[in-house]
């Protein structure tokens, strides 16, 4: 007659940290508290900033500014729409980054820093699902922080500047309401693919480390690392393989005729960064002498 063995009773591996408790446990968080704080304020400080009249408008613009920020400037005022793409434009280089690393980059060095880490794996909860949960959870916190903003910057802008359509920088045949709205949120839906690198990077981080500072910082300095080899015009070619060189390749969205390459290219950049980051931190996590 074959023994069967029980497990524990009442122990079981899918009803250990469930997604809603990890999900409440980072929404308790301060720096989340802040984080969703600032990008909720951030629409209406640029309104602000915005109805501040220093007679500039008069003046010659400035040679040293960007062609595509001046065309975004020009028209972020024209439509609440137009504000929300403005503010996606002066967002997607580093606000958002920060933002992408933090969540990613704390997830699990906090736990590390704060001793907690080796409590939770002997609650027990299996290692592998431990990090998985922290991932989809680092990823909704991301998601809504994308999506709050361009939310945040329509609510500001249709009540300071209407509900017109959107604007295009160059000209063309009027929007409609739908699709301007479409446009929007295909901005926001490459800004969720490209912070995959990012967002990757911080992951790979958290892991390997017990600080969340450094997890955090080593995800922007990789960034602004990206950011400076992208001005060397020697690189060529090369300079596509960067992780921040498609940041911007978004703005295509404000042309008549929505070219999709420069689109697809960026988030095959992003996500093979982000599957290789991501599988090195699951093999590193399982191997890993956890002591704090």
């Amino acid at each position: 007659m074959t023994e069967h063995t029980t497990p524990t009773q009442g122990y079981r591996v899918g009803r250990t940290l469930p997604l809603r408790v990890e999900f409440a446990r980072q929404l308790r968080r301060r720096r989340t508290q802040l984080a969703f704080g600032f990008l909720f304020l951030l629409p209406w400080i640029l309104v602000l900033a915005f109805a501040v009249d220093t007679g500039s408008a008069d003046e010659q613009p400035d040679q040293q500014s960007s062609g595509l920020f001046t065309s975004m400037t020009d028209i972020a005022t024209t439509g609440a729409v137009n504000f929300a793409v403005f503010t996606m434009f002066v967002s997607t280089g580093f606000l958002l980054v920060v933002v992408a690393g933090l969540f990613f980059g704390d997830t699990v060095a906090s736990e590390a820093n704060w001793s907690s880490l080796r409590y939770l794996l002997a609650a027990p909860v299996p290692r592998m699902r431990l990090l998985r949960q922290k991932l989809l959870v680092a990823l909704a916190m991301v998601t809504m922080a994308v999506v709050l903003l361009p939310l945040t910057a329509l609510l500001a802008g249709a009540v300071f500047y209407g509900l017109d359509p959107l604007v295009l920088p160059l000209g063309g045949p009027p929007l409609s309401t739908t699709e301007s709205l479409g446009r929007l949120g295909l901005i926001v839906l490459y800004a969720l693919v490209n912070l995959l690198v990012v967002s990757g990077t911080a992951f790979a981080l958290t892991v390997a480390t017990d600080s969340p500072l450094g997890a955090v910082g080593g995800a922007v300095g990789l960034i602004i690392m990206s950011n400076i080899l992208e001005a060397v015009d020697a690189l060529g070619a090369v300079r596509e393989f960067l992780p921040a060189y498609w940041s911007f390749a978004w703005a295509d969205v404000m042309l008549t005729d929505i070219p999709v390459d420069s689109m697809i290219k960026g988030a095959a950049v992003s996500v093979s960064y982000a599957l290789i980051l991501f599988a090195w931190a699951f093999r590193h996590f399982s191997r890993k002498d956890v002591v704090s």
